[in-house]
Formats: structure tokens, C-alpha cells, sequence
């Protein structure tokens, strides 16, 4: 075989299967990934009342407004500027679906999983606008754009997953001669990754040394052994911590750009998190996406499909089996199949059945949230490559975040990622050493009253209310949606959020002492170079809880992320890499870990598959 994906049998229209329905799903990002559509509907020669209406919509995140413009012949603009969906997620949901319905002047666009709110918000603001036009039964007739997938393909390389692993294990599979499918369920791409806050633990001696940071590749090994409680697999943890930095230059050699100064994510236990320059982990994948639409002869991304099984012939894993939107079969032949699924943080039956670990004395039920997107956290690829004959390892290592919002789980607002920042209970006092690891951060919350806290920070962390934080919101919207408290001193900041005013101040001045030089009863160090004493205001509480981040545990794999059996030996055919493999991290996962994990597993992945593929 010459390495080319072919396309094989024939094509299966959406519009064969919806009967005039609208279905629910992608084209987006089917569209982006060059797949065929039908041709624009002219526009409706209808007399629309020409004017621009508004719709007021729940999103995901906030209210917003759809502002939609009408001649008296066609729709002709859509403005949703005031949303804030998230960037990958909801934010491409409505950008993407805008464009369409404006392209094919239709109503009939489908929705995008993954960013279903959103996708129905959209809809729903167009639709009412639409009807306020006088254009609403024009819009639902005419036809959306066509939905096509070949119901075969063959590829050197396929991935299951397009989010920061899959779609680093594309690239580097692609980099190394294969020609590659990728095969994701969601109609977004870019999976968990885009709502991360895109830290990643790297020694670098030309960004740490400028910064007067004393570190080395053995103080990140000790860090992320002893921090996983001892239990992670030494080889993977040196694989990690010796090529995460090569991991920083690859991102930069395909378009990423960082940040010049290195920082420390939440239970980092290091000063050497490197951010992107612009907000979050869709900074990544927006650069991965780039490179796959410039290199679209060899890579290409199949949204919607779920993958049902993977093919076995003669105990090497050849392909697999999914289907489109549901219903509709389609199959790939790979000589390399790698698994890059993610984890099962959202998957609650599952999570509760394993949870035998670190939060035994937890219920991990519907009342705790989880910080990725639901449906991208489901661990599907877990059961997949355990059919295949792969070990599953470490499952009841599941990891809880401090940073959750309280009802969904959500990482939002003001972060506890960074410094200058105390946690205190509902009644203003400290009750741990912020700096601590994250599982000790969650028991610590889970012993407060109501197992809540509020995280306080003044103008050390926000010097100004509408400049936007690493993670692109600002104060301002903050405050404008209620998602946070603000004083004007300690005494107004207390009485907001009903705290003892004395006990907040003994534990601002407490916080101060410690960075002046005093030991913390709660064993917080001042040793950052970012510390400074919080004095001035104002100051903003935001409340938090714990919530389900990252499970350790899945599918065990060598250095080479090639899958291994249960002997040790590897499953012809089969890798993995990203949060679906277990091992790396042991029963803890450092802050920062996990996206030096996917792309420097995600690379070794992409290497190995390409390199049996072409053998």
C-alpha cells in the first residue's frame, strides 16, 4: 500500500436519513475538514421586513444577544459579539453555525455535540429573529448543506480522538511519512483541551534562569513521583520529564507560541508551567488545526462518528468499526490504530464503580462535577482497547480539582491556579497551605462546612477590572454576571460574602506575614517569584468546590505508547496516549502534567504508529 487514504464504496448523504428533519450533529466541522457539501440555496425571493432584530438567548456560559440582520430579500448578517462561550467549544458552535445559516439562508443547520447549548441557543435567537422578519418559513424550507461520509476509508494511521492528544499523534504520525484519519464523536475539535488552562511542565533552563527559577529534569522527576504517591511507572515518569521540554519546541516549530516567563499551575509543586500567549488550551489547538488544513493531503478528520469496536485479524488490531450521527456504518482500515479517547471523569457510573482509590470516602455521584466537557469524558476508549486484549491500569486513581464551580463543576471566573491568592471558609478563615497538591487542597475543602470555600484576591491579581486574565475574562464580567463578590476593603468584602470581617483579616495578615518571611502554621511557602503581600484593594471572592478533573488510570502503555497486554507485551497494531493511558501520573497528577502528557505521549504515539505502519 502506497500510505494514501482512499475512499471506498459510496457516499451516504445526511438527507438520505433525516426525512426532513433537522438532525442533530456537526457539518462545521466536517466542512473545515474539506468534506463535500451541496451548493448554497439562492436567496428567498421573499419580501422580509429589512431591519436588524435581537434575540435574547441562554448560552452555555451567559446570556447573550443574536443580533440578525434582514433585507427585504435574504438574511444577510448574524452578530453574537456579546457571547462568552468558550473559546473551541460554544464560541466555534456559534461562529461556525452562523456561517452556514447565512451561506444556505437556511434554519436547517445542525446542532454541534459537544456544544449542543450553544448550537440550540444560535438556532433558537436566528429562528425568532427570522420570525419577527417575516422570514421564518422561508428559512425552515430551504435546505442546509449536505452531510456526506464515506462509509469506508483507508488510512496508515487512524486516531480515535481529535482533542490535544489525538490530534497531536495526527500531526506527529503525519510528520513521519503516514497518511492519517482521525475519528472523533463530537462535532468540536480539540475535545477537553480547549477549556484547560493550557499549562504545561517543562524544565526550561533559558525561560527559568531569566527568572531566577533553580530547577532541574531530577527535581521534576521527584516532584511528579512523589507527588503521584510514589505509584506512577519510573520509566514513564522519566519518559515525561525528560522530553517535555522537546515537547514546548515541537508546539513552537508547528505555530504555538508561549509565553516568555513560566509560571505554577495549581499543585504544580514546581515553577515551570509554561502558558500559551493567548487564552487557554485552544491556543493549541488552533495551531493543530492550522497544520491539519494545511496538510489535509494527509490527514482528515471524521466528526460525529463514534467508534463501535476495533478490528482484530489474527491478534493484531487492523481498523475499527463506528458510526455517523447514529446510524449511519462506517469503517476504517489502518494498519496503526492509536487510542486517544480521554478520560471518564464524566462518566459517573463508571467513575463510582473504580472509585476505590484516593476518594473511597467519596461519593463521586451527580453532585460532583467534572471540570471536561461531558461528552468528551465518557472513557470509551478504555473498554475499546481492553476488548482488543490491552491492560486497563490504575483506575481508581481519579484526581478532584479545587478550582470547581459550584452546580456544574466548571473550571470559571478567577482560577486557583497562579499566586497572590488565599482560600478561606465560609466563616473567612485559611485552612490550608495553597501551595499543597491538589488532593490534599480537595480533603482539606471537604472538611470545611458545606465542603465549599471562597478563593480571595485583590489587585496584586487584577490590577485592572477589564484586562483580560490568562484565561481571557475579566473582573468586569465577572462582576456583570454575578459570578463574583467584590469589596472595596477587607471589611466590604466580608460583609458581601458573609464572613467574619476580623477572621478575614487575620488571614490576609497572617498570608502577608508568611510572604514577609515568617513560617505559614499551614506550611505555605513564599517561594515564588511571583508572591507579594495582598494589602490594597479592592478585593473579589469567588466560591469554589471540588470537582472530578482527570482520572490517572487506562490503558497501560510502554515509552514507545505502544498498548501492552496484561504479560507486558505489546498489542500488535494498537497505541495510546493521552488520558486514557494509566501509569504516568500514579494516584496524584501534578498541575501541568497533563498537557505535557498528551503531546509528549501524543508524539511517541504518532512516531511509533507511523513506523509499524510503513515497515
Amino acid at each position: 500500500m502506497e500510505g494514501k487514504a482512499t475512499h471506498e464504496q459510496g457516499r451516504i448523504n445526511r438527507r438520505t436519513f433525516v426525512k426532513g428533519s433537522v438532525a442533530l450533529g456537526v457539518y462545521g466541522g466536517l466542512l473545515s475538514m474539506g468534506l463535500t457539501g451541496c451548493s448554497p440555496a439562492a436567496p428567498a425571493k421573499k419580501a422580509f421586513k429589512a431591519g436588524t432584530y435581537t434575540a435574547s438567548m441562554k448560552g452555555h456560559n451567559a446570556p447573550f444577544d443574536v443580533n440578525v440582520t434582514f433585507t427585504e430579500e435574504a438574511l444577510t448578517a448574524i452578530d453574537v459579539s456579546s457571547a462568552q462561550e468558550s473559546l473551541g467549544v460554544g464560541a466555534s458552535a456559534l461562529d461556525d453555525i452562523s456561517k452556514q445559516i447565512v451561506e444556505y439562508q437556511s434554519l436547517d443547520i445542525d446542532t454541534m455535540t459537544g456544544a449542543t447549548v450553544s448550537s440550540m441557543a444560535i438556532k433558537s435567537g436566528v429562528e425568532q429573529c427570522a420570525s419577527d422578519a417575516g422570514a421564518a418559513k422561508a428559512l425552515a424550507k430551504a435546505p442546509g448543506p449536505a452531510d456526506e461520509v464515506e462509509s469506508a476509508y483507508t488510512a496508515d494511521v487512524c486516531v480515535i480522538g481529535a482533542g490535544g492528544s489525538g490530534l497531536t499523534a495526527a500531526i506527529s504520525a503525519a510528520q513521519n511519512g503516514a497518511k492519517v484519519i482521525v475519528v472523533e464523536k463530537c462535532g468540536i475539535t480539540g475535545g477537553s483541551t480547549n477549556v484547560s488552562e493550557g499549562a504545561l511542565n517543562a524544565v526550561d533552563p533559558e525561560r527559568q534562569q531569566k527568572q531566577g527559577i533553580d530547577d532541574s529534569i531530577d527535581t521534576f522527576y521527584e516532584a511528579t513521583f512523589k507527588g503521584g504517591h510514589e505509584e506512577g511507572t519510573p520509566e514513564l515518569v522519566h519518559y515525561l520529564v525528560d522530553n517535555a521540554l522537546d515537547s514546548v519546541h515541537w508546539m513552537e516549530s508547528i505555530g504555538v507560541k508561549f509565553k516568555d516567563k513560566v509560571g505554577a499551575a495549581t499543585g504544580s509543586m514546581g515553577e515551570r508551567s509554561h502558558y500559551p500567549a493567548t487564552p487557554s488550551g485552544n491556543t493549541y489547538i488552533r495551531a493543530f488545526r492550522a497544520y491539519v488544513a494545511e496538510h489535509a493531503d494527509q490527514i482528515k478528520i471524521l466528526h460525529e462518528t463514534q467508534v463501535k469496536s476495533l478490528t482484530v485479524e489474527g491478534g493484531a488490531v487492523t481498523g475499527l468499526e463506528a458510526v455517523h450521527r447514529g446510524s449511519t456504518p462506517v469503517s476504517v482500515k489502518a494498519k496503526s490504530v492509536i487510542v486517544a479517547t480521554g478520560g471518564f471523569g464524566a462518566n459517573v457510573e463508571y467513575r463510582q464503580k473504580v472509585n476505590t482509590g484516593v476518594w473511597s470516602d467519596v461519593k463521586l455521584d451527580e453532585a460532583i462535577g467534572c471540570t471536561n466537557i461531558k461528552p468528551c469524558a465518557q472513557g470509551e476508549g478504555l473498554a475499546l482497547a481492553e476488548a482488543a486484549g490491552a491492560q486497563l491500569v490504575g483506575l481508581p486513581d481519579i484526581q478532584l480539582h479545587p478550582c470547581g464551580t459550584p452546580g456544574t463543576g466548571l473550571m470559571e471566573d478567577i482560577r486557583t491556579s497562579g499566586r497572590n491568592r488565599i482560600f478561606v471558609n465560609k466563616s473567612g478563615e485559611r485552612f490550608v497551605n495553597e501551595g499543597a497538591k491538589r488532593d490534599e487542597l480537595c480533603k482539606a475543602i471537604f472538611a470545611q462546612p458545606e465542603s465549599t470555600y471562597w478563593i480571595v484576591v485583590n489587585k496584586e491579581r487584577y490590577p485592572s477590572e477589564t484586562e483580560p486574565d490568562a484565561n481571557g475574562a475579566t473582573i468586569q464580567n465577572m462582576l456583570a454576571l454575578g459570578h463574583i463578590v467584590k469589596g472595596v476593603d477587607v471589611a466590604d468584602l466580608a460583609k458581601q460574602t458573609g464572613m467574619d470581617a476580623a477572621k478575614l483579616q487575620e488571614s490576609l495578615d497572617g498570608y502577608n506575614r508568611t510572604v514577609a518571611g515568617e513560617e505559614d502554621p499551614f506550611g505555605f511557602k513564599a517561594n515564588n517569584t511571583a508572591d507579594k503581600q495582598m494589602t490594597e484593594g479592592p478585593w473579589y471572592a469567588c466560591r469554589k468546590v471540588p470537582t472530578v478533573h482527570h482520572t490517572m488510570g487506562g490503558i497501560r502503555i510502554d515509552v514507545s505508547a505502544r498498548a501492552l497486554n496484561a504479560a507486558g507485551s505489546p498489542v500488535k497494531g494498537l497505541f495510546a496516549c493521552g488520558e486514557c493511558t494509566g501509569g504516568i501520573h500514579g494516584s496524584n497528577r501534578l498541575g501541568g502534567n497533563a498537557i505535557a502528557d498528551c503531546v509528549t505521549f501524543g508524539r511517541a504515539a504518532g512516531e511509533s504508529a507511523a513506523k509499524e505502519a510503513l515497515a
